[in-house]
């Protein structure tokens, strides 16, 4: 009994014992300090060092080393020497410390390491003084030691494994601590307390020289040098630099560069905040060019730092509302420049379009920032496909065409490396080299809006009504996800500096910007999504990877570590989304889809029908937490098991239930009607017993499967039920002799025969069928119930035409119901007509940009033809290869005749386009992925399809011959134009 006693001794008293604030109380008596409440508030030796001074900070060294000797000793009284329970005791010290103590425990450890095995802790110092003293980087070093020491205890001990475990245990604990918790040695070295300042400055690695080769920290030495420092390590030419930070003494460096008139130099400001996605300061600082001796440097660099506080700055910074913050000093070898300019990824005066803005000029770049000397100006735009890229330029002047290639395919990957961001590039060129001399965000293009994801989501033009529910909806349950990870992550981080905590940064996201209206079409907010992303430790491409397999960057490991308690809740709700469906489905959406069927909607009142719609919004809460996770969780299983969209059923889902039924029912008419009209093929079914049973299984699939319709996620267009013509314009093409493909009877032999895969994936496909059912069905008996709210409205003279309630908003609907607000009704047929007028005017519109950059977006411009040698590039989403002529349909106001000939080209595929894929030979749209209603009901029929062909619409013809490959992703073009 006497070991398990020790364990429990163990377990109890060493986390006790590191949470034991001795510093706190060393530092509070001698200098009336609470580390609590200053800098970090951490409770730790560094604290103590920089708040207290070089004698609180011995004092606090001394306490944490007492605590992890006695751990060791404590363990020693049950167990023998060198045993991994003297390990385990300093775990169980170290997160007793961390969690009641607020500090990270590495004096207790290394104290206590010395004790356990001195043998082992004297390689690990020497090999870490040896390391600080050449890389001088404490944060290098100190993940360093936490690889070395396990390393050297498996080298020493190699037959003790449970020692070997617990070390490694140790340096994985110590590890994630230094990740989740900020440390004070951080916090600028002159605000320490003056006798610790050289110690701290030492022990951070700080030098008078610091290159752009490092690895910079824009908090420090400003955005301009880091992102030209990150520039570099890419691999990008940028010009050798030095960078002062702004408590660095210039003495060394100016004894060190020693300019001349051979070796000229460059003194550029780079501000804390310059060049940030908030406020680019163009012009507000100093730049000296030409710097040719020691002394002219001198004069520079004070020249430099001076700007920071020229009044005009000064004004500059308040009138953007950032705080005032240091000059950092980049001083960088001169360009001897033959060419120069200036690059903008995007155009920043349309802001839309592919074009690369290019302005340039024989000489030095400071010819053209100046706006004295009025440069060359080009176009340029980048196509690049898998294997390949070309340039197709527009413009001509001095400067060689090759080199404003090669500037715009350098404006073209940078933005790129920027998650899409619009970049103002500053370049030079030697003659040799093309030269990176400062890229930075446009700050005028931000945020980035896109159509990518959203088109799928929610297509077409959108009604105020349809907006004022989907946006809350969607927005809510996204950001329900984002707070879900984010506040778990940051509630373990320790208040900053400033006071304020990161975990009230992560709940002061407004999550309700995740998504707009431009030109009455949905947009997602790419910038703040990508932020959301990489605070969350993800990719910034990772929404648009799970639902279009876009290709992902890595994210920052540190990141990823810091997010994994959240991470980790985030799938835990992914592994329980089909038991919590299942529980949902028959407690809540069943019995709620029951009671609603069950209603009379023509003969409730207004009050009883805003009853029910807050009812089915209230359903629709849930449902769109589940419409949002299961197809991400499907695509993401997909991704991970590698599962080929070929190997997946859908039958699920209910636009494919739906016509299959609809080709079996047509399968067995057409043994009824050998011979019939086209135009009275329901007539003349009514005529036999046989056909009357056909006409009951059409009328039972219309019941069964009205709820959809065009747009499924669109309230404001008109359900199956509401308007059936499509439903029998298809069913008797069907008729009239064209089957479905090999693919489509395979796959429907397949279910029939019951072979359907059961699978990590395929389960979560079927839920997200099943999902995607309910919230069809909840949808359509919304509308149902705003129809039925408008027929009172009609009746009663409020509203003057059918429609006329889509173009109001939820809370206006509301307003009227529950206020009577006589003043809002005087002016809501005036409100209609505007709404009706302005969704009318960007109904007209045929082709919205894909991308929107900044809040004003001006009217779209006709997209530019990106294409060389008559080829489209898009995704890949059904395999195979077909030709035949284009039939560009942009609603489905009218169905045209379609057979194998015909290869459709739409501006997007909801529910409602999915028969008209029956009988096409194959499939082009603008937007979508490979998981988007179109792609699936392509593949489930054998035909070939490519999505996301950007102005597919607005660049082809009817009547164009064309070839599609779905595999590639490919659309070549013929000239070939026949009329119709």
């Amino acid at each position: 009994m006497f070991e398990p006693w020790g364990v429990l001794v163990i377990l109890i008293i060493c986390p006790l014992l590191g949470g034991l604030p001795l510093i706190s109380w060393i530092t509070y008596a001698l200098k009336r300090k609470q580390l609590s409440q200053v800098g970090t508030g951490n409770i730790s030796v560094s604290a103590a060092f920089y708040h207290g001074g070089k004698f609180v900070g011995i004092l606090a060294v001394l306490s944490e080393a007492f605590k992890g000797v006695a751990a060791v000793l404590l363990s020693r009284a049950f167990f023998p020497d060198g045993s991994s329970w003297e390990l385990i005791a300093l775990i169980a010290l170290v997160i007793g410390r961390y969690w009641i103590g607020r500090g990270a425990g590495t004096t207790n450890v290394v104290w206590g390491f010395v004790v356990h095995d001195p043998l082992v802790a004297l390689f690990v110092s020497f090999f870490a003084g040896i390391s600080f003293t050449i890389l001088q980087s404490e944060q290098v070093v100190k993940f360093g030691v936490l690889l070395l020491f396990p390393l050297f205890v498996a080298l020493l001990h190699l037959s003790d494994i449970p020692r070997i475990l617990a070390a490694v245990a140790l340096a994985g604990l110590m590890g994630w601590i230094y990740i989740k918790i900020p440390d004070d040695m951080k916090l600028p070295a002159q605000e320490a307390q003056t006798e610790s300042q050289a110690m701290l400055e030492f022990l951070r690695g700080d030098r008078a020289m610091v290159s752009l080769d490092e690895e910079l920290d824009a908090g420090i030495v400003g955005e301009k040098a880091a992102t030209l420092s990150q520039i570099k390590r890419w691999g990008y030419p940028v010009p050798k630099g030095w960078v002062l930070s702004p408590i660095d003494d210039p003495q060394v460096l100016t004894e060190f560069l020693q300019p001349s008139e051979l070796s000229p130099l460059v003194v550029r400001s780079s501000a804390i905040g310059e060049d940030s996605e908030h406020a680019s300061a163009a012009g507000q600082y100093e730049t000296v060019v030409n710097v040719t001796s020691p002394q002219a440097l001198q004069s520079a660099i004070a020249q430099v730092q001076a700007s920071y506080n020229h009044p005009l700055a000064v004004q500059y910074r308040r009138d953007r509302g950032l705080n005032d913050t240091a000059m950092a000093v980049l001083i960088q070898q001169q360009v001897q420049s033959v060419y120069s300019g200036v690059a903008f990824s995007r155009d920043p005066i349309t802001q839309q379009g592919d074009a690369i803005i290019i302005e340039a000029l024989p000489g030095s770049p400071t010819q053209v920032v100046s706006g004295k000397v009025t440069p060359e100006q080009y176009r340029a735009f980048v196509v690049e496909t898998e294997n390949s890229y070309s340039i197709q330029l527009e413009g001509e002047g001095r400067v060689p065409q090759a080199l404003i290639k090669q500037v715009a395919y350098l404006a073209y990957r940078l933005e790129k490396r920027y998650h899409g961001t619009p970049q103002d590039i500053e370049w030079s060129s030697d003659g040799q080299t093309l030269w990176v001399l400062q890229s930075r965000p446009i700050t005028t293009l931000l945020p980035i809006w896109t159509r990518k994801i959203a088109a799928e989501v929610i297509p077409g033009v959108i009604h105020p009504l349809t907006w004022s529910i989907n946006r809350p909806l969607t927005c809510g349950v996204w950001g329900e996800l984002f707070t879900l990870v984010l506040s778990d992550t940051f509630s373990w981080q320790r208040r900053s500096a400033n006071g304020n905590s990161k975990a009230e940064r992560a709940l002061g996201l407004d999550f309700t910007e995740t998504a707009t209206l431009h030109h009455s079409r949905a947009y997602f907010n790419a910038s703040l999504l990508g932020e959301i992303f990489l605070r969350m430790g993800l990719p910034p491409e990772s929404l648009e990877f799970l639902t279009r397999g876009a290709k992902l960057s890595k994210p920052s490991l540190q990141s990823t570590w810091e997010n994994l308690p959240g991470l980790g809740k985030l799938l835990k709700r992914e592994l329980s989304l089909e038991k919590d469906f299942r529980q949902d489905y028959h407690k809540r959406f069943i019995p709620g889809l029951s009671q609603l069927a069950q209603e009379e909607i023509d003969n409730l009142e207004a009050p009883k029908l805003l009853a029910r719609i807050d009812f089915i919004l209230e359903l629709l809460r849930h449902g769109t937490y589940y419409s949002i996770l299961a197809p991400l969780s499907a695509a993401l299983r997909q991704a991970i098991f590698r599962v080929k969209d070929g190997q997946i059923d859908h039958s699920v889902t209910p636009e494919i239930a739906a016509l299959r039924s609809l080709s079996a029912i047509a399968t067995d008419a057409k043994q009824v009607l050998h011979e019939f009209e086209p135009q009275q093929v329901f007539e003349q079914l009514k005529q036999t017993p046989e056909g009357e049973k056909i006409l009951q299984e059409f009328n039972e699939l219309l019941q069964d499967y009205g709820y959809l319709s065009e747009v499924g996620t669109d309230i404001s267009v008109p359900t199956w039920r509401e308007n059936p013509q499509m439903i029998k314009q298809m069913f008797v093409q069907l008729m009239q002799g064209n089957e479905p493909q090999s693919g489509a009877k395979d796959a429907i032999n397949s279910i029939f025969a019951g072979k359907r895969k059961r699978s990590f994936v395929q389960r979560r496909v079927d839920i997200k069928g099943r999902v995607t059912e309910v919230y069809s069905r909840l949808l359509a008996e919304l509308r149902w119930s705003f129809v039925g709210l408008e027929k009172i409205w009609l009746k009663s003279g409020l509203l003057n035409k059918t429609g006329d309630i889509f173009f109001l908003n939820f809370d206006e609907v509301r307003r009227l119901i529950l206020d009577g607000d006589s003043k809002f009704i005087e002016q809501l047929d005036e409100l209609v007509e505007f709404r009706r007028s302005q969704f009318l005017q960007d109904s007209e519109i045929i082709q919205v940009p894909l991308l929107v950059y900044g809040n004003t977006p001006p009217h779209p411009l006709a997209p530019s033809v990106l294409y060389s040698d008559q080829i489209l590039q898009g995704i890949g989403a059904s395999h195979g290869q077909a030709e035949g002529r284009v039939k560009v349909l942009r609603n489905l106001q009218e169905i045209p005749e379609i057979d194998r000939d015909t290869i459709l080209v739409v501006p997007y595929t909801d529910s409602g386009w999915a028969p008209l894929l029956l009988r096409a030979g194959g499939l082009i749209a603008e937007a979508g992925g490979r998981l988007s209603h179109g792609a699936i009901v392509a593949r489930e029929y054998g035909i070939p399809a490519v999505m996301d062909v950007r102005g597919a619409t607005w660049l082809l013809q009817d009547g164009q011959r064309v070839r599609i490959d779905g595999s590639r992703g490919i659309v070549e073009l013929s000239n070939d134009l026949r009329p119709e």
